[in-house]
C-alpha cells in the first residue's frame, strides 16, 4: 500500500511539474507528527491526490462510497484503499466511517477532510456541515485549513494525469476548537463549524469564498476563536 501511495504522489507531481503551473504556500505550516485534521475546500476529483502530494505527511481521507463502485469495480476501490480512501455514505450518518476516520486519528495520522460535503459550484465555496467538528472534539485532534484554486475545471479522475492550468495550494495555520463541556447543541455545532469555514475561507480568493464571502464576518470567526482559546494547539 505505502507502495503505491508513494508511486502516484511521484508520479502527480510529474504530471503538476509538465502541465500546470503549480504551487504550495505553507508547508512549513505542517506539524511533523501527532494527529492532525485537514480542512479543505473540494472542487475536483483531484483534490485528494493533490493534497497528498502538497501536504509533507502521508495522507488518509473520505470520498463518497459511489466512487469505490462502478465500471472499474473491485480494481478501482483497491486503488482507491490503497491510497488511502475509505467510502462515505452521504444518505446520513456513518458510524463506520466515523469510527474508521477516528481510528486513524489514534494512530497520529493526517485524516483530509472536506467539510462541504461535495465538490462546490463553479469553484464557490459552500456551507460546511457539522460532522468534522464532531470528530475534531471527539479526537481532540488540531485542525489546519487549506485552501485549493485552479481545479475546478478539471472534473474526472483522468484529469489527474492532464492537470493543466494555474493550481495553488495554501496551507493556513495549525488551530484547535474550545472544548465543549456536555451534549452538543445545533447552535454549538454550527458555531464551530462556522469557525473552521471561515479559516478556509480566509485563505481564499474572494471570489472563491462563496457562502463566507463576507469579510468582516470572517474576522469576527476569527476573533472569536482566540478569545475561547482555539488559536493553537
Amino acid at each position: 500500500m505505502e507502495l503505491l501511495y508513494l508511486a502516484s504522489n511521484i508520479a502527480q507531481r510529474l504530471t503538476l511539474r509538465l502541465f500546470s503551473d503549480y504551487e504550495v504556500e505553507g508547508r512549513e505550516n505542517v506539524p511533523p507528527m501527532g494527529p492532525l485534521i485537514v480542512v479543505s475546500n473540494h472542487m475536483s476529483n483531484m483534490d485528494p491526490p493533490l493534497l497528498g502530494v502538497s501536504l509533507p505527511r502521508r495522507t488518509w481521507f473520505l470520498a463518497k462510497d459511489s466512487m469505490f463502485r462502478g465500471r472499474a469495480g473491485r480494481l478501482k476501490a483497491w486503488f482507491l484503499t490503497s491510497y488511502g480512501g475509505f467510502p462515505l455514505n452521504r444518505e446520513g450518518p456513518d458510524i463506520r466511517a466515523y469510527r474508521w476516520a477516528l481510528s486513524k486519528l489514534e494512530q497520529d495520522c493526517t485524516l483530509v477532510l472536506f467539510p462541504e460535503g461535495t465538490r462546490g459550484s463553479r469553484g464557490a465555496l459552500g456551507k460546511g456541515l457539522p460532522g468534522m467538528v464532531r470528530l475534531a472534539l471527539k479526537s481532540q485532534a488540531p485542525l489546519i485549513p487549506v485552501a485549493i484554486t485552479g481545479t475546478e475545471h478539471l472534473g474526472t479522475w483522468a484529469r489527474v494525469l492532464n492537470p493543466t492550468g494555474t493550481i495553488r495550494v495554501k496551507i493556513g495555520t495549525v488551530f484547535s476548537l474550545p472544548s465543549v463541556e456536555g451534549k452538543l447543541s445545533p447552535e454549538v455545532l454550527n458555531s464551530l463549524t462556522e469557525i473552521v469555514m471561515r479559516r478556509i475561507a480566509a485563505l481564499l480568493p474572494e471570489s472563491y469564498r462563496g457562502v463566507y464571502r463576507d469579510e468582516s464576518v470572517a474576522a469576527s470567526g476569527a476573533q472569536a476563536v482566540a478569545r475561547d482559546g482555539g488559536s493553537g494547539t
